[in-house]
């Protein structure tokens, strides 16, 4: 009898506890997040014990990470170690390694340019060198990963390159020490005419303003009175850098109107900022156009946005992207990164210029950016959006403008329109492969007849037909189909574009530049452009 009852206590007991175990782990998994990292835990715990073949763990998480994100916003990502990697040597603007920019051209690497100042400049590599074997191995094959894993390394450290020269028989070796190279933002900086400076910026990294003051400084020196600020093709990147950019032009403001140029709005108060522009820079009266793209985003759109809000100077070419989300990075225990939206941003006049994402594919999000059918000319009471659902805001003069669907330009001008055929041979590359061809033959006797001399180059070099026609023999040896009409309708732009691309080889951004935007339609309206610029910022 005692037996039966203290085993009834016992199983009674048992039961208590188990029904007490689960109360109390109820209560510590009452919070939902804690409840779906259990379960997340326990699916892979069981498909790596059970699935039908082996798992790479790793991987299923990445999966599991990448489909979480795919449930927010377009922006929000997750970082694997060897991305975060080139992402924080973006946003610091430098990395570690010998200084070259190469591509593979039949799995060889090419050395397009080597980097002003690098340590491959001052072994005397040359652009078109191959390089053949690194550390004594064959680098024929290698991907692209390949490459700059063999070449980049810490400051300091060396790496032997052998180079097969045109027209040198002979291989050369090159010891080359590594060194820290500068990941220049600002792409060129030069006068267009007498008065007028030209800046391109391709990304907001950490020496961004430090790029833009030297520029700056330089052209003024040089004598400009007036600029054009190119941020087409320009992705974005740090808020702060945006900010500093944009008070270059801006002055403070009043102690009643504080003159702000960015503002955020988050969930948690924390992250909710404003900006506001100080008095001093030297070039707040400074007659002022900006250039914009399709894919200018971001921090390219603070500029533009807080620009054309104060009515400080002209934005020209065509609606950005429409990304108004901040994003914060957190660092991962195993060198990955997560990149999650924390708030919005906002240009001064209120607008928030995020496109709609909500119920989008992120491939269609994307494209849609670039599908937009806009009216050209001019646009200063924007009437290209009027007919639009967008919330209508209004500059500091007045000026209606429109939210929800990026930065449309005050005068629209789309970009130039290229025939298929020359898209065909632009998208396969061929061009740059005829120039490579030719610099093989004639880049030693190019050197030696221009001395270095871009000038000299620029006034006297001629694409002749001579020359169209070895690059049409290449385009038929490529199976390429010439259509008489496309060819001749855009071949002074296959010219100019195979002049640029000689030049490039000799003399990087400061030989392309010059050349292209005698071509480009966007820049050419800027440059008539100031009289409007000046009008609209009351600079007379």
């Amino acid at each position: 009898m005692k037996k039966r009852i203290s085993l009834s206590v016992v199983v009674a007991l048992m039961a208590v506890s188990l029904l007490a175990g689960f109360g109390i782990n109820h209560l510590i998994s009452g919070d939902p997040l804690y409840d779906q990292v259990n379960k997340f835990r326990d699916v892979l715990s069981l498909t790596e014990k059970y699935y039908i073949e082996e798992v790479d763990t790793p991987k299923l998480t990445e999966a599991a990470l990448n489909g979480l994100l795919d449930k927010l916003d377009p922006h929000s990502i997750y970082l694997p170690p060897s991305t975060f990697t080139q992402v924080k040597e973006d946003f610091r603007g430098k990395f570690e390694g010998i200084g070259i920019a190469f591509r593979i051209l039949n799995d060889t690497i090419l050395v397009m340019e080597t980097i002003g100042g690098g340590p491959s400049a001052r072994m005397g590599i040359l652009s078109n060198d191959r390089i053949v074997k690194i550390n004594d191995s064959s680098a024929i094959g290698y991907s692209n990963a390949e490459v700059m894993s063999r070449l980049k390394g810490p400051k300091g450290t060396k790496v032997k390159v052998t180079i097969k020269r045109p027209n040198v028989n002979e291989l050369l070796d090159f010891v080359i020490v590594r060194d820290e190279i500068l990941q220049n933002s600002v792409d060129v900086a030069m006068m267009v005419t007498e008065e007028i400076g030209y800046v391109s910026v391709n990304r907001f990294n950490e020496r961004t303003h430090l790029e833009m003051e030297q520029a700056l400084a330089k052209l003024k020196s040089e004598g400009m009175k007036r600029l054009i600020l190119d941020l087409r093709y320009n992705p974005g990147g740090i808020l702060e850098e945006a900010f500093k950019m944009a008070d270059m032009f801006l002055d403070g403001g009043t102690k009643e109107q504080p003159r702000k140029i960015v503002y955020t709005k988050a969930r948690r108060s924390e992250f909710d900022e404003a900006f506001f522009a100080r008095t001093g820079q030297a070039y707040e009266s400074l007659p002022l156009i900006i250039l914009i793209s399709n894919y200018s985003a971001s921090a390219s759109e603070i500029v533009s946005g807080a620009i054309q809000d104060w009515d400080r100077g002209l934005v020209v070419g065509e609606t950005s992207f429409g990304k108004g989300l901040v994003q914060r990075q957190w660092q991962l225990a195993d060198g990955s990164a997560l990149r999650l939206t924390i708030a919005k941003y906002y240009t001064p006049s209120g607008r928030l210029i995020q496109r709609e994402y909500a119920g989008r594919e992120k491939e269609e999000y994307q494209r849609e950016a670039f599908q937009r059918q806009e009216e050209e000319g001019e646009n200063l009471d924007h009437k290209v959006e009027g007919d639009s659902s967008r919330p209508a805001f209004r500059t500091h003069g007045g000026r209606i403008v429109y939210g929800g669907g990026g930065i449309t330009p005050d005068y629209v001008v789309k970009n130039q329109t290229l025939t298929n055929l020359t898209q065909t041979i632009l998208r396969r590359g061929l061009l740059e492969q005829f120039v490579i061809s030719y610099l093989d033959a004639e880049g030693a006797k190019m050197r030696a007849k221009f001395g270095g001399s871009f000038k000299l180059f620029r006034e006297t070099f001629v694409i002749s037909d001579a020359l169209i026609k070895d690059f049409r023999g290449l385009l038929q040896k490529n199976d390429v189909k010439i259509d008489e009409e496309e060819f001749k309708k855009d071949l002074d732009y296959i010219k100019v574009r195979l002049k640029a691309t000689i030049a490039r080889s000799f003399w990087g951004n400061n030989g392309w530049y010059p050349i292209m935007l005698t071509v480009d339609h966007q820049f050419q309206k800027a440059l008539s452009l100031f009289p409007e610029a000046e009008k609209i910022a009351k600079l007379h």
